[in-house]
């Protein structure tokens, strides 16, 4: 059965769910909600909002949702119950700044732009620490599913800022290595992706 992502064409929430898929080499199917939006998407959807997986019969929105069922089907959530709690913590910082991310971008992009960039280091910080005591991985020597979350967050920060990770080394090789793995490499050198606006109101 191949995974349905149902989104807008931007990478946007759901592209760590395509990160890890794309790593995984589990086929999925992009559906784009565009045309009839939102007539013939929102009103279906639970939340009335997207991304959406489909899986079977399965039908999930809330993106960290999405990431945690993933993460239990392929074996990415740890390998206990204590692991499973520490990639969620991580999880939930990582979305802790993106929606502080998403508000500068929908809310205060000019205003708010260069105030966000100097706030950078402090925020990271914590997680070049939380990194760096376990080895320069969320779990040390296991892909979680929260890696492709973390990765995404640095990754949009770096079109923001590029400069922003030179003085958080362990970052800077966590997303490195992420980058370089090779489906992942292949997915983000094609035509299609490097056209993919990062978000849906043009700025980033």
């Amino acid at each position: 059965m191949v995974y349905k992502l149902v989104y807008f064409p931007i990478r946007g929430r759901i592209e760590p769910i395509r990160l890890l898929l794309v790593d995984k080499n589990i086929p999925y199917e992009d559906v784009s909600c565009s045309e009839g939006w939102p007539d013939k998407w929102k009103s279906k959807l639970a939340f009335g909002q997207v991304p959406q997986l489909i899986d079977g019969d399965l039908e999930l929105v809330q993106s960290n949702t999405m990431l945690r069922y993933l993460g239990r089907k392929h074996d990415m959530y740890g390998s206990d119950i204590k692991e499973g709690a520490h990639i969620d913590m991580i999880n939930d910082g990582v979305e802790d700044y993106r929606l502080s991310y998403v508000k500068l971008i929908y809310q205060n992009y000019e205003a708010g732009k260069e105030e966000f960039i100097t706030g950078l280091p402090a925020k990271f910080q914590y997680l070049e620490n939380l990194l760096k005591a376990s080895s320069g991985s969320i779990v040390k020597g296991k892909k979680t599913y929260a890696d492709y979350n973390l990765f995404d967050l640095l990754d949009i920060h770096l079109v923001l800022a590029p400069s922003c990770l030179d003085s958080f080394p362990t970052l800077k090789a966590f997303h490195d290595e992420i980058a370089n793995r090779p489906n992942i490499k292949k997915y983000r050198s094609t035509d299609a992706w490097q056209k993919l606006p990062v978000n849906g109101n043009g700025k980033q």
